[in-house]
């Protein structure tokens, strides 16, 4: 029973990101990284805000976080995206000064790694990773929650404003709705403009949700435009979407299974 519970552990491949502002470090440790097959780096990032950005794109399981950088360090990367409320992968510290693990534990990272990072040290850590996240809480098989059906039913006519104007356009003509620094952007075959809705959930409980699927925090797709699904990563997929331009729409690992079970991948 254990020998095949380590087997199937084993063949798990988790994402990672490394940030740090130097480029040699982030150099060393992703070729430190080459020699753990299980282990995928997906990205890489030289700043806090960039790490913020591919945290909450990527989704990555691990998140290797160098402490001291300028600007937004790594410890104040925890702090704004849990002020975000943001899901949070495994925060793996590193720095060259020892005197920061209690700051790195006060922010519940989950481990910390002197530089130069040894290999033996590291190997110890992405194990303890490992067992963490096939015994924690199956977030990444989680759906979507049931959310109430709007009084008189979901719409079928969306307002969508834009050069001052507002048009009225068919809930089955969205191709996709997007939000960024909370504004929503939808997109149909002839308009993309400005959402009235000021949060992606409102707009999501306002839809058929058998027609719009939240397929990442930021994204909601209407499953009918969806022309191509593209492997990204090795446990991960984007969506290229029926746009004028193709957009390429990521799709968060909350939702791979039921993207699977969507197209029977």
């Amino acid at each position: 029973m254990s020998n095949r519970g380590n087997a199937a552990a084993s063949t798990q491949i988790l994402t990672a990101l490394i940030v740090d502002d130097e480029a040699l470090a982030r150099d060393e440790l992703a070729y430190l990284l080459k020699d753990f097959p299980e282990v995928e780096v997906a990205a890489t990032a030289a700043n806090g805000l960039e790490a913020i950005s591919l945290i909450e794109d990527i989704e990555p399981d691990l998140v290797f976080l160098d402490v001291q950088m300028p600007g937004l360090d790594g410890l104040g990367v925890i702090r704004r995206l849990r002020e975000k409320d943001t899901p949070l992968p495994y925060f793996i510290l590193a720095t060259a000064f020892d005197n920061y693990a209690v700051e790195a534990f006060q922010v519940e990272a989950f481990d910390y790694l002197l530089k130069p990072v040894e290999k033996e040290r590291l190997a110890a850590t992405l194990d303890r990773a490992r067992r963490a996240i096939s015994s924690r809480p199956a977030r990444l098989d989680a759906t979507e929650p049931d959310l109430p059906r709007p009084p008189g039913g979901y719409k079928t006519k969306v307002l969508v404003r834009r050069d001052n104007r507002n048009w009225i356009v068919d809930a089955n003509e969205i191709i996709y709705a997007t939000i960024d620094d909370g504004l929503i952007t939808v997109v149909t075959p002839t308009l993309e403009g400005e959402s009235t809705y000021k949060t992606i959930e409102e707009l999501q409980s306002s839809l058929d949700p058998e027609q719009f699927w939240r397929v990442h925090r930021s994204w909601l797709v209407n499953i009918n435009r969806i022309r191509e699904v593209i492997p990204w990563f090795k446990s991960s997929f984007q969506l290229r979407m029926d746009d004028k331009k193709g957009t390429e729409v990521p799709v968060s690992r909350v939702q791979t299974k039921r993207l699977r079970a969507l197209f029977r991948l």
